[in-house]
């Protein structure tokens, strides 16, 4: 018997549409469809389940045999678990400016992993090795922390992608120095599908140590995983988990969810999806007068300068963010569910905004 919805429902106008967030879209229906395959019956909790064990499996053929795969909550709740795994009390970990981990956390790495976040300016969000030089010494020094990992985010929050070479130059000089190495991989989907080579390439084999693998920007309800790249790097994650509230007791609906997007490489077509929509918005509105595009267009973001009093007549029609209020920059993201149609008609309302 099918599930009916309740009276009056859905809540939301389903056909309002918006250019916010990949946060925004809803679930993608294939995922749906695992979830409620996977709600018959009963299965051992806390991760002992066969679509969790399932998950392990497809994570070596995607990573490699050693990889150790944690699923969890959401990207936070993974990128401190990942940090606390790689790093002791005493420990600090250099990042841009610009990073999840130093912005958009509310201290969460600080205040609940109880470690050092040392943020370095960087134009496009991409670190190298000479910004993390800026600040990785002070090595003995008892009065500094100890700065012993990097977090780099691919794609990063500015929308621009890590090649092969520029994340192993990182985790060759992080290693060097004594330095581990944690991937924000939130939006790991749009980099792979934009680099159009195995995501193994740029992770496992590139020298990363911890991977925080994202599935909610990318078509699940909620759910991202933890995956130990490289074992001996890190420590302590079976207990990190639980102690950071991380640990689902019914894991197969995260498994699950997981599983249905690696099905016929679903995550993919649905990353690759959200970078051509965004590959559109930008031709769209490239060339129009007074827009000032200014980052690449690498993954499914789209940054832009508008003209006085754009931004806001704007939103009246469609949800989009600041990112610098104080230079009038926008940021506007495209997800899995975006259509053409969309794009025409957001790109067609911003030309007469800009013409008003």
């Amino acid at each position: 018997m099918s599930p009916s919805a309740p009276a009056g429902w859905p809540l939301h106008d389903a056909s309002v549409r918006g250019f916010a967030s990949d946060n925004y879209s809803g679930a993608h229906p294939e995922v749906l469809a695992a979830l409620a395959a996977a709600n018959g019956g009963h299965q051992v909790a806390y991760g002992e389940d066969e679509y969790t064990a399932r998950l392990q499996s497809e994570m070596t053929v995607l990573f490699g045999a050693d990889v150790q795969a944690y699923p969890v909550f959401n990207g936070t709740g993974a990128n401190v678990v990942s940090l606390q795994s790689l790093v002791p009390r005493w420990g600090a970990v250099v990042c841009a400016t610009t990073a999840h981990i130093n912005v958009d956390e509310n201290g969460a790495p600080e205040r609940v992993g109880g470690l050092k976040l040392l943020s370095v300016p960087a134009e496009d969000g991409k670190l190298t090795p000479e910004l993390i030089d800026r600040e990785a010494w002070g090595w003995g020094d008892e009065h500094r922390a100890q700065p012993l990992a990097v977090s780099i985010t691919q794609t990063t929050e500015l929308g621009t992608r890590y090649s092969v070479a520029e994340v192993k130059a990182i985790t060759d000089h992080a290693h060097a120095l004594g330095m581990k190495v944690h991937m924000d991989g939130a939006r790991l989907a749009n980099a792979a599908a934009g680099l159009a080579i195995p995501v193994r390439e740029f992770t496992t084999d590139a020298g990363i140590d911890v991977l925080s693998f994202g599935g909610t920007k990318n078509g699940m309800l909620f759910g991202e995983c933890v995956l130990a790249l490289s074992p001996e790097a890190s420590r302590g994650l079976t207990y990190l988990r639980k102690m950071d509230m991380q640990l689902a007791s019914k894991m197969r609906f995260v498994s699950a969810q997981f599983l249905a997007l690696l099905e016929d490489d679903l995550w993919l077509r649905s990353a690759a999806h959200a970078n051509a929509m965004a590959a559109r918005l930008r031709a769209a509105v490239e060339g129009v007068d007074g827009v000032e595009l200014t980052q690449a267009t690498e993954s499914n973001g789209v940054f832009a300068i508008l003209p006085e009093g754009v931004a806001d007549r704007l939103r009246a029609r469609f949800r989009f963010y600041d990112w610098n209020p104080a230079r009038r920059e926008v940021r506007w993201m495209c997800s899995f569910d975006t259509t053409e149609d969309d794009v025409d008609s957001f790109a067609a309302a911003l030309k007469e905004e800009v013409a008003r």
